[in-house]
């Protein structure tokens, strides 16, 4: 007959189980630790569509959510179809609850700011995108290098995410949970809308993104997740 365990140990070793991994996925970037006007360390540049790669930089800003840097996209390249992206190199997620504050600086042609995930490539991914020249919240799925929108759930297929405003030179915040097929956007604290897709499930990595001429600055990207 095997010895039992003391209640106290089989107790600590049940919690640790169930504890430990939920912590180990949990990250906030800030950038408030990195070396001005250099890309953060473990990111990569990546680059969707036509024209120049972005210029991702980190930079100082006093109005900043968390002092005293943000991660900034300069490049006022207006190639239309034009996508860049910054992506954590160590960061793989298949079900993630994302956030991050942003403001739009300038552009003339867009302003956009994305999150995305499920990122397997520059030509593969999942981007939420909010414009403040728009005033609209697009959902996307990035394939083969072509972008297609996704309609919110229960609506037609043509609809083109949701109509809400995007203020300009103003921290906001956007935020996208993933559960299997199963995409809730929100903006400052409001939920928008629901998507459903089937096609990428694993796991991928996470990042940013702007389109063509957006000049977008992030702070506190957090990812919670599996």
């Amino acid at each position: 007959m095997k010895p039992r365990l003391p209640f106290a140990f089989t107790v600590v070793s049940v919690v640790l189980l169930t504890v430990t991994p939920a912590l180990a996925k949990a990250k906030t970037w800030s950038f408030d630790k990195e070396r001005v006007q250099e890309l953060p360390s473990g990111w990569l540049s990546e680059h969707t569509g036509q024209g120049s790669k972005g210029n991702w930089k980190v930079v100082a800003d006093s109005t900043a959510p968390s002092q005293p840097n943000v991660l900034a996209q300069l490049s006022d390249d207006a190639t239309n179809y034009r996508f860049p992206l910054a992506i954590v190199e160590r960061a793989n997620y298949r079900d993630v609850v994302l956030s991050v504050r942003f403001k739009a600086i300038s552009g003339t042609r867009d302003q956009g700011a994305g999150l995305v995930w499920r990122f397997r490539d520059a030509n593969n991914y999942y981007v939420v995108r909010a414009n403040a020249l728009e005033n609209n919240v697009v959902l996307y799925k990035v394939q083969e290098g072509k972008r297609i929108s996704l309609a919110p759930r229960g609506t037609s297929e043509k609809t083109y995410g949701v109509k809400t405003r995007v203020p300009g030179n103003t921290w906001n915040q956007l935020s996208v949970e993933v559960k299997g097929n199963l995409f809730t956007v929100s903006l400052n604290g409001q939920k928008l809308f629901e998507v459903e897709d089937n096609t990428f499930t694993e796991a991928g990595k996470i990042g940013l993104w702007a389109k063509a001429d957006s000049v977008i600055y992030f702070d506190d990207l957090a990812a919670e997740g599996e």
